[in-house]
């Protein structure tokens, strides 16, 4: 019996990827799809899929608050969240609510069908890059998360992983194409996450972007 999967992404050509990338795969379908939180508990619900995709940020009801529906309403049903925020106030309010899983949006497709089949068998898995934010929380490093799902406060550090690998690019002189291409990504991809930075960390212009990073110590 192929595993059934539910995609819950506000972004129908997020979606569409999805679905083509699974296409290949003889175990996995994919029976229904939502694009906001509170479609994905109705489909959920009605169709009972192995697994639901979700994505954190929707529009009238978000990732986290649909999987913590779902669990209050008493559904087994394992929920991987894939996102592309790898700020701790997400990963541990997803753990909190009940996800099985949290895989970043940049993982490479080998990690994303480990991670569903990993998830749909009833075990727990996160990116390795997420793996000290799990370790600050059993050490007692981080504050337990709060219940209630809010955007990670705004910080001048509160970029991830990948916009730092790209910040550190920049001052090489490196194009956007050029650094997509170091880094196996889309030029598209890239100017997102740049532009994300400008706007976590306020600034407007490149020359401001590489001060914050040679003030946060990444360049």
């Amino acid at each position: 019996m192929p595993i059934k999967i539910v995609l819950a992404d506000d972004h129908a050509l997020v979606r569409d990827g999805i679905k083509s990338l699974l296409e290949d795969e003889a175990d996995l379908h994919v029976v229904g799809e939502a694009s906001n939180g509170e479609e994905a508990l109705e489909v959920a619900t009605l169709l009972k899929p192995d697994l639901v995709i979700m994505d954190i940020r929707m529009p009238r009801m978000d990732g986290i608050a649909a999987v913590r529906v779902l669990k209050e309403k008493g559904n087994p049903t394992p929920c991987l969240m894939l996102s592309m925020h790898d700020s701790e106030e997400y990963v541990l309010q997803s753990i909190s609510a009940g996800a099985h899983g949290y895989l970043l949006k940049d993982a490479s497709r080998d990690e994303f069908l480990k991670a569903i089949r990993t998830v749909v068998k009833g075990e727990k898995y996160f990116s390795g890059d997420l793996s000290n934010i799990l370790i600050k929380q059993i050490t007692g490093g981080v504050s337990a998360p709060s219940t209630s799902f809010t955007p990670a406060a705004a910080s001048p550090i509160n970029i991830t992983r990948r916009q730092r690998e790209i910040l550190r690019l920049i001052p090489k002189g490196m194009t956007n194409q050029e650094i997509a291409d170091e880094l196996g990504l889309s030029r598209r991809t890239v100017e997102t996450h740049r532009y994300k930075m400008m706007e976590t960390l306020g600034v407007n212009n490149k020359h401001d972007l590489l001060r914050k990073g040679r003030e946060m110590g990444i360049i």
